[in-house]
């Protein structure tokens, strides 16, 4: 893409009162985004309002300096791209989605070259959840991230907090490639605490944003960019989610696709179960190992020495089936979060003997200490 056409699209993303769907008509009916703005104030009007036309034939104040920057962030790597509606480089995922995005600023390993990213979005998967999740929760996605990591399953995700972090720390660690979906520039990272990992997806995948260079994280973009997540993906997997929560917006916009949705059961006292519990109730797919959604999909075999990838489900049966019936403490507690004052109702415990026990619990990674004075028994991850 050269300058002027890349001024164009730039200027059509700018211009107020321009959404994707105005956008898509223009260009349907003047073929290009430099035709557009060659057309006069006649032309356009019979496409729109006096007031587009009038917004058409004016340049945005900022669009020179946009331009500088967005060739200068082109020019600092071969690890970028951008990739307008009818490129061969756009995912043709997106082009069956509602409102396909106009523009994708694409930044790593994948952006180099236009086969591999489409041939990983072919066989990819989304993983989505609570920011807040419990630390079971956190744990069975980056477990069953990195087993579809290891089956050369892409995972594509939002960069936020919690579910969504652990999901592309887990398909790196099972060296697979993961697509992050982000709700500003590519020039920034949000949440800062991400900046490290936004490094290594970049090094081993890829990040993908439709706001232009120098967006700040406002509050609409990111339900938006949902839509982009569930578009690049054969289906989506929700690990952990409240009633209300962008995952099964996610998920929502996944089923309206028609992609496959899974979702993670979880026990019915947790809050952050109950919106895959409401999933599963309106017919996604219960998943308890990645098995189940790897031959749901159909997604391809896993690579050679890869095939038993080990899940969390098949760690939780590991780690806990046998120590279980030798200490009395993890017996009682189950999987569900309790109190001290629970615990020791049935445990018969002294306080202090069951606190010291609970201590080396937690230092052994076997259970976890929750908000509220609560103790939930951890899978092995």
């Amino acid at each position: 893409m050269d300058s002027l056409e890349l001024q164009a699209w730039l200027r059509l993303t700018l211009t107020p009162g321009v959404g994707n769907s105005t956008a898509r008509r223009l260009l349907a009916a003047f073929g290009s985004a430099e035709a557009i703005f060659e057309q006069s104030s006649a032309a356009l009007q019979k496409l729109g309002s006096d007031k587009l036309a009038t917004a058409l034939r004016h340049e945005p104040s900022h669009l020179a300096a946009q331009l500088q920057t967005t060739i200068a962030w082109l020019q600092a790597g071969d690890d970028r791209r951008i990739a307008v509606l009818g490129d061969a480089a756009y995912p043709a995922g997106l082009l069956d989605i509602e409102d396909p995005p106009l523009m994708l600023y694409m930044l790593g390993t994948l952006a180099v070259s236009a086969q591999e990213a489409a041939a990983n979005i072919k066989s990819s998967l989304a993983i989505v959840g609570s920011r807040n999740p419990t630390p079971q929760g956190e744990s069975n996605a980056r477990q069953f991230a990195r087993a579809f990591g290891s089956a050369g399953i892409c995972v594509v995700s939002g960069l936020a907090l919690g579910i969504d972090g652990a999901a592309h720390e887990g398909a790196m660690l099972g060296g697979g490639n993961t697509i992050a979906v982000v709700g500003t520039g590519l020039d920034r990272v949000y949440p800062k605490k991400h900046l490290s990992l936004a490094h290594r997806i970049a090094q081993q995948g890829m990040i993908i944003s439709e706001f232009p260079l120098g967006t700040p994280p406002l509050t609409a973009n990111f339900p938006k960019r949902n839509r982009i997540i569930s578009g690049l993906s054969r289906g989506t997997l929700v690990v952990e989610a409240a009633l209300q929560s962008g995952s099964l917006i996610t998920a929502r916009l996944a089923a309206e696709q028609g992609k496959e949705v899974f979702a993670i059961p979880g026990s019915i006292h947790s809050p952050q179960s109950r919106g895959c519990h409401a999933l599963i109730k309106q017919g996604a797919k219960l998943v308890e190992v990645a098995q189940d959604v790897l031959e749901e999909l159909q997604l391809p075999p896993a690579r050679s020495g890869c095939a038993q990838a080990t899940t969390a489900h098949d760690k939780e049966n590991d780690a806990t089936d046998a120590p279980a019936g030798d200490d009395p403490v993890l017996a009682a507690l189950g999987f569900d979060a309790a109190s001290l004052d629970a615990l020791q109702a049935r445990t018969g415990l002294e306080t202090s003997h069951l606190q010291a026990k609970l201590l080396e619990l937690e230092l052994g990674n076997q259970v976890s200490r929750l908000p509220g004075g609560l103790f939930q028994r951890l899978a092995a991850g």
